[in-house]
């Protein structure tokens, strides 16, 4: 007989957790400093492998976001590309691509973009990197060398940091596709050191916004999960 019963932590948490999800259009409203130290002070506490803490995070805002987001764009048309971790198509499996697909057919579907318009998702790729109007953009770099337990470590923080920020009435979109122009990055915020890992788009949602309502499946925990014992 299981002893597990809910409690207020648990619902809490269960609505958190599942009540996060990416937003692709926002408010322009700023999000307040002192919400901000917050929340990021808060991603702070993420767990990381002998609490080495392997990541520096860089915000922009202001006059320094409308800079970037105009250097990424610059950046996207001339295909100049720069990126930390490797990536490839060939890195999903059958499974995953299936996932993608179908995640693929809601988002375009919902901005009405028809799965053969090819130039109209160009297009809104090349527009998302204006953080999809977001106000704020944080950006993870991997201190260290750079490898994948450290890179986990960070993915660990980055998690962190989207519950906190849903914690605080936030929205976040985490957008991989930010961190294929990592030397633009580095060059506009005068970064130094460490390996783009992933770009994070935060504010207030434009609930009126459709693309807003695109849901998301999630894998049966069967199809993930086996308990041995």
């Amino acid at each position: 007989m299981s002893r597990w019963a809910p409690s207020e932590l648990s619902d809490s948490a269960e609505q958190l957790i599942r009540g996060r999800h990416a937003t692709r259009a926002f408010r322009s409203e700023a999000v307040p400093e002192d919400t901000m130290r917050a929340i990021f002070s808060l991603a702070g506490a993420a767990p990381s492998n002998s609490n080495a803490q392997p990541w520096q995070v860089e915000v922009a805002s202001g006059t320094t976001r409308e800079r970037l987001a105009f250097a990424l764009q610059a950046a996207h048309a001339a295909n100049r590309t720069s990126v930390d971790f490797p990536y490839s198509e060939d890195m999903y499996s059958q499974v995953h691509r299936a996932r993608r697909a179908a995640f693929g057919a809601r988002l375009y579907g919902a901005l009405g973009i028809g799965s053969d318009d090819h130039q109209a998702r160009a297009a809104y790729d090349a527009e998302s990197l204006r953080f999809y109007g977001a106000p704020h953009a944080a950006f993870l770099f991997v201190t260290g060398d750079g490898g994948a337990r450290l890179a986990a470590d960070v993915g660990a923080y980055t998690q962190t940091l989207l519950l906190a920020m849903a914690a605080y009435g936030v929205s976040s979109c985490p957008q991989g596709l930010l961190s294929f122009y990592a030397d633009t990055v580095r060059a506009e915020l005068g970064v130094t050191g460490g390996q783009l890992l992933v770009g994070v788009s935060f504010g207030y949602a434009d609930e009126s916004a459709p693309v807003n309502q695109v849901t998301t499946e999630r894998a049966a925990l069967e199809a993930v999960t086996t308990f041995h014992g």
